[in-house]
């Protein structure tokens, strides 16, 4: 985008003075932020204007991608990128004496997802803006985001993130697009048999718009958000007592509050219940609302439009989209559930069966009337539809059984396309959680991988590698990712393998600076940074490392023949505020720190980091440092995985099992440029069925087990405390449900085998530079493109 520097320079001072009545001189470096964003969003303002007209006016078929985590992190920088302007406003603010960097983290990370489901819809949002498709994000604005994690005696801490405490200066709030949603009440039926809601409680839903940057600013989509507001009459201000009106008003601001409240109470479930009705009523409004002043029949809506659903979480766009067609616009129940199933598409991300959202029927009815009718007949239906196949099949697949509402049921029943996100995750559904929907419906399920913005993960994030890119093969992969495979050609070449550990060393260097300057630690650059990167959940297995850590720990005070190169581990993530047992990894994680960090019998062999409140902006620090990217999980238990492909965008080496993408991983770089360990798919079901596993067996004929295992009850761990009695209880009384004693020997054998490879530190970079070199096919632009074809239908406007 062609900008002059004069022009912009003073839309900037102009734009200052605005918002603070003073000069530039004079404003503080977030300050500078906030009006310089301002600045870019009305620089951009008529492309924003003229990409929703030329969609409106060609009646272009767009897409709606509902998501209960949109995880953007910082977009400053991101979009001085994109608009080619990066170096224009550095200079400009070079001018008044502000450093870029200084500017670029005055930005208050949005608290708007917590882990990889969140990063992949807002990778998938850039993908989407930059190839020229007009999709766009549906969510929550989330007053607070999950929490900020902070650390005390070692103990995850949650404190209010207040990210919205200052200006927003991306956002724009549509107060004329205000939606009401409607909670409770009761639901009769006129002389027409027409449903009529009422007594019911309103709620505001107000959106916030946020404009989304292709490059070059050719295609601007848009992020909406909805925040709940107090909706009252006039009648209502006139009676009700003060007091009573900020009680309903605060109740209603909990629904756009946090992100995941509290689900270990009833209160918190209801309120999540309350969360997503929320954002996907008002979307769907807001959606058929704008579609009916193209004056189509009704009938062409899916030909116009696509509703995706980002995991089970929006899945009441189903219900929701027939009331209104029924409703609203009066339609029969035939052509409402042809409409929905043709417009409505879902991407699962899990296998575990609690994670597959189910509701109590009773929740619903009470909260949703309406919705829940409107579910009962879908369910009555299909079991008429198919009263021919057996009890089990009929059991396995109805939407509602045994009192519960299953979300997952009803999203592959009530629409055309259901992807999984890895090779692995979408053979499984289709074998062994959802066997017997794909029995009934074949031709609904496809895979679509995942995919990472190769724009924030290297372009943003790593600008040295990116450099080194483009002055090793040109510019091409900057627009086609799988350009990056002419990498390929150079891994033979001394002087680029070379210039590979440069460029890694020097973000490893910007990282332990970053740390002593932070957090007060210092970690050694030379040393090999081990990184586990993603939420806390036992599937992806933070305690197998940390066990791994104390068993080597354990060898370096004990054996002084025994040698390592010294490894900084490096940890991030959060554990849900309800997640007991996720909470004790944390903390012995933090007490093995401590104690393992400051004993000077280790030597520095073994550090450990583990920074708080992890978070895309973190993120952009970590990765390009890391050298090895732990990816642990249990076979079968996770979906994909995106860590694994930024992490491999930066050449990192993968440490893995063979689960979710770390498969199609191994398949791009080969066996020798990737570390696999552990159970594989056949062996974890084959216990899982067979029930033959038996943890306390490992335990009493292993002595490094049970060693390790003891030393969280022993007292070799003081600041552990009684915290380790139950990760000890969750390994042998629990049977240990993910298999950690069972990996464990192969893991810490596959950690000995990077130590043996960095020590050859060419062929380390070698390795480093072909994964690099073939993470192109994991670029979410590849993945959208497949989405766009595959299942939405949708082609770019420019």
């Amino acid at each position: 985008m062609l900008v002059d520097r004069e022009q912009f320079k003073e839309e900037l001072i102009k734009q200052v003075k605005n918002d603070y009545s003073q000069s530039i001189q004079s404003v503080s470096a977030t300050e500078v932020y906030i009006s310089l964003a301002k600045t870019i969003r009305h620089l951009i303002s008529d492309r924003w204007v003229e990409h929703k007209d030329t969609v409106r006016n060609e009646l272009s078929k767009q897409v709606f991608y509902f998501s209960l985590e949109f995880m953007t992190g910082r977009l400053l920088k991101e979009n001085l990128i994109k608009l080619d302007i990066y170096d224009m406003v550095e200079s400009i603010l070079k001018d008044f004496d502000f450093s870029i960097d200084e500017v670029i983290e005055s930005e208050r990370e949005p608290g708007l997802g917590n882990g990889g489901l969140g990063r992949l819809a807002a990778c998938f949002m850039d993908s989407c803006a930059c190839l020229g498709l007009p999709v766009n994000g549906n969510g929550i604005r989330y007053n607070y985001g999950m929490f900020e994690q902070r650390f005390s005696e070692g103990n995850q801490i949650e404190w209010p993130d207040d990210w919205l405490r200052g200006d927003n200066p991306w956002e724009i709030r549509k107060e004329n697009r205000t939606q009401i949603v409607k909670y409770g009440g009761t639901v009769r039926f006129d002389e027409d048999s027409r449903a009529i809601h009422e007594n019911y409680d309103m709620v505001h839903a107000v959106p916030y718009d946020i404009p989304l940057i292709g490059n070059d600013a050719k295609t601007v989509n848009t992020l909406r958000l909805w925040s709940a507001e107090l909706s009252l009459d006039d009648s209502e201000l006139n009676s009700i007592e003060y007091s009573k009106m900020e009680e309903k008003r605060t109740e209603t601001k909990k629904i756009t509050n946090v992100l995941y409240p509290d689900d270990s109470t009833d209160e918190g479930k209801l309120l999540r219940l309350k969360q997503e009705y929320f954002f996907v009523s008002a979307g769907l409004q807001s959606i058929i609302s704008e579609f009916k002043k193209t004056k189509l029949s009704l009938s062409e809506i899916p030909n116009k439009v696509a509703i995706h659903i980002n995991d089970t979480h929006p899945t009441l766009c189903i219900p929701e989209l027939m009331r209104i067609l029924m409703d609203e616009e009066y339609l029969e129940w035939d052509e409402a559930i042809e409409i929905t199933k043709h417009t409505i598409s879902y991407t699962n991300h899990t296998i575990m069966q609690e994670a597959l959202e189910k509701w109590p029927a009773h929740f619903l009815k009470n909260l949703l009337p309406r919705i829940y009718m409107i579910i009962e007949e879908l369910d009555r239906r299909f079991l008429e539809k198919y009263s021919n196949l057996d009890h089990e099949t009929l059991k396995n697949t109805t939407i509602i059984s045994e009192g519960y509402v299953r979300m997952a049921n009803l999203a592959v029943i009530m629409s055309y396309s259901t992807n999984g996100v890895a090779k692995l995750h979408t053979e499984l559904l289709k074998t062994e959680v959802m066997k017997d929907l794909y029995n009934i419906y074949p031709e609904r399920f496809n895979n679509k991988t995942n995919g990472v913005s190769y724009r924030r993960w290297i372009e943003s994030a790593n600008p040295e590698l990116a450099s080194l890119i483009d002055n090793t093969i040109g510019e091409s992969w900057r627009k086609n990712p799988l350009d990056l495979a002419k990498l390929n050609d150079y891994t033979d070449d001394p002087i680029m393998l070379d210039k590979i550990e440069v460029v890694k060393n020097i973000k490893k260097e910007a990282f332990a600076n970053f740390v002593r300057q932070k957090y007060n630690i210092i970690i050694d650059p030379k040393s090999i940074f081990d990184v586990q990167i993603k939420r806390f959940h036992e599937y992806k297995r933070q305690l197998l490392n940390a066990l791994n850590i104390l068993y080597m720990y354990h060898k370096v005070i004990s054996d002084p023949n025994f040698k390592m190169h010294p490894t900084t581990y490096i940890f991030g993530g959060k554990a849900a505020s309800s997640y007991y047992r996720a909470k004790k990894v944390i903390k012995l994680i933090n007490s093995l720190a401590f104690h393992i960090n400051s004993d000077p019998r280790v030597k520095n062999r073994i550090k450990i980091v583990f920074v708080p409140n992890y978070n895309v902006s973190l993120a952009e620090k970590i990765i390009p440092a890391a050298n090895v990217s732990e990816q642990i999980s249990t076979a079968t238990m996770e979906a994909s995985g995106t860590s694994n492909m930024k992490l491999m965008l930066n050449g990192a080496i993968t440490l893995a099992t063979l689960d979710g993408a770390n498969i199609e991983i191994r398949d791009q770089v080969g066996d020798d440029n990737i570390v696999i360990f552990g159970l594989n798919k056949q062996e974890v079901l084959d216990y899982q069925k067979n029930h033959n596993y038996n943890a306390s067996e490992l335990y009493e004929n292993n002595p490094d087990i049970k060693m390790v295992v003891d030393s969280l009850v022993n007292g070799f761990l003081p600041k552990l405390g009684y915290d380790g009695i139950d990760l000890y209880d969750s390994l042998l009384k629990e049977n240990d449900r993910f298999f950690v004693l069972r990996d464990f020997e192969s893991y810490h054998e596959a950690s000995l085998q990077i130590q043996s490879m960095y020590r050859e530190r060419k062929a380390w970079n070698k390795k480093s530079l072909i994964n690099t070199a073939n993470a192109g096919v994991f670029s979410s632009d590849e993945t959208i493109k497949r989405y766009a074809q595959d299942i939405w239908n949708v082609k770019g406007i420019y």
